[in-house]
């Protein structure tokens, strides 16, 4: 198996610590909103690249964290605990916050059909492992203390870019203009280990310490909570683009500081989903959630393949009018695949052959859509039925997108139904109100899922076309 290691910027062969077992670690959610469909396209790769790891016929054991508290609004280390942000924003604690878009997320993730990982450890339980790993650092000599904050200090590694090709010379203070430089740290990259009651008085959270009362700063969860799950070597990192600096490369220097050896050989980093006008991002305010994607008449598993049809390295821009397209071709396959009746029987050398050629193209670095060709291919030839059925079975341990499954007929068009009349009665309200231009708009909607309707004496009529 070959993956792209961002620490090399190469493809590379996949030899795990320990043979024919594969211990990953996701950054998992700040858990203060919804998370939107580009957080949740990572997590459909991340999905992906597990279920491939068992399909070629690894042990995986995969950790993911919950961040619940010390996740700053910058990640230069300032500004507002986006736990606490949340709080405020709905009126509700930190852990009524945290509660709540914890269950969120995980609905979203079981919607998708997304393998539970193994371990879901929230920041919260490992408080007492953050301070033994933070008191380890300081007597290393690797961080210090200063403005009753605990900083890791930069300057005492010999190489700390080993994800990008930053240097100091070109970081700028934080990563928005309005960040103030702060001036406990010795050295600009230098981050924070744990926040003392010095720093935002009004932090709920909080918890003591050998350097007072506080809480952790968000990188250190992240490496605590790997080593205690995962041990000393860890295999596959995952996570965004966006976490390769500064978070991925500062869990790298405090765990290699903290162990003493190399701790994760391969990181994969899943690129944005992006609109026209740029990243999908909760700061900016222009997201969108899977549950809006439902409201508009959508199954989740058709935004799961429509991610599957690119390539996790590369940027997917979202359209409505494309994600139409993608689930249109998705409900086309679920029923072609979901009328593959048993007959016949199976061709072992048939179904070896497909089933290599299909494992073959995932282990060169997830090609995904090279996978669905190789099921195109599959339904297209002269083979068994019984045959395709026990490949589209297997080829749908990594797909996970029900493909074999009864097509329920009945409940699509109930949805279909209710989605087209709630269309047609905005589309009245609109005309009545003279804003025919949203009129048009909710028409041409309508269309692009191949829905026509017409305005006659009796009233709106419609008809799948």
């Amino acid at each position: 198996m070959r993956i792209y290691n961002t620490a090399g910027k190469k493809l590379e062969d996949f030899v795990p610590h320990t043979e024919g077992k594969v211990g990953i670690y996701t950054c998992g959610p700040t858990v203060y909103h919804f998370a939107h469909i580009g957080n949740l396209r990572t997590y459909i790769c991340e999905d992906v690249l597990v279920k491939t790891l068992i399909y070629a016929g690894y042990e995986v054991k995969r950790v993911m964290n919950i961040t619940d508290v010390g996740h700053l609004s910058s990640d230069a280390d300032t500004g507002e605990d986006k736990m606490l942000k949340g709080a405020k924003r709905e009126h509700k604690t930190v852990l009524q916050i945290a509660e709540q878009y914890t269950k969120a997320f995980f609905d979203d993730f079981n919607a998708l059909n997304m393998r539970m990982p193994d371990v879901v450890e929230p920041a919260t339980h490992c408080i007492e492992d953050f301070i033994h790993m933070i008191e380890v650092l300081l007597e290393k000599g690797y961080a210090y203390v200063a403005g009753d904050n605990v900083y890791f200090d930069t300057s005492k590694l010999e190489r700390y870019y080993t994800l990008s090709n930053q240097n100091e010379d070109e970081l700028k203070v934080g990563v928005r203009e309005d960040v103030e430089e702060d001036s406990n740290k010795r050295n600009k990259t230098d981050f924070v280990l744990w926040f003392t009651k010095s720093k935002f008085e009004d932090q709920e959270l909080k918890w003591e310490s050998p350097w007072g009362l506080g809480y952790p700063g968000w990188h250190i969860e992240c490496s605590s909570i790997g080593i205690r799950h995962l041990g000393e070597y860890m295999d596959i990192h995952c996570g965004g683009v966006d976490n390769i600096f500064p978070h991925h490369t500062n869990e790298i220097a405090q765990s290699e500081a903290y162990l003493g050896h190399p701790w994760c050989r391969y990181w994969f980093h899943v690129h944005h989903l992006v609109e026209k006008d740029g990243k999908m991002s909760k700061s900016k305010g222009n997201f969108l959630t899977l549950s809006f994607l439902k409201e508009k008449g959508f199954d989740p598993l058709a935004y799961r393949y429509f991610c599957l049809q690119s390539h996790y390295r590369k940027p997917l821009e979202f359209s409505w009018e494309v994600l139409e397209q993608m689930a249109s071709a998705y409900e086309k396959l679920r029923r072609r695949c979901s009328q593959l009746k048993e007959e016949g029987v199976v061709d072992e050398a048939a179904f070896e052959r497909y089933r290599t050629r299909f494992s073959e193209v995932l282990q060169d670095d997830l090609n995904t859509s090279m996978a669905f060709t190789v099921l195109y291919d599959m339904l297209k030839d002269d083979i068994s039925e019984a045959t395709k059925k026990k490949l589209a079975e297997s080829f749908d341990t990594v797909f996970s997108l029900e493909l074999t499954k009864p097509y329920p007929e009945a409940a699509v068009d109930g949805e279909l139904e209710a989605y087209v009349q709630k269309a047609i009665a905005e589309r009245a309200e609109a005309k009545k109100n003279k804003d025919f231009a949203r009129a048009d708009a909710i028409r041409d909607e309508l269309l692009g899922r191949g829905i026509a309707i017409r305005d006659t004496r009796e009233g709106v009529t419609w008809e799948k076309i």
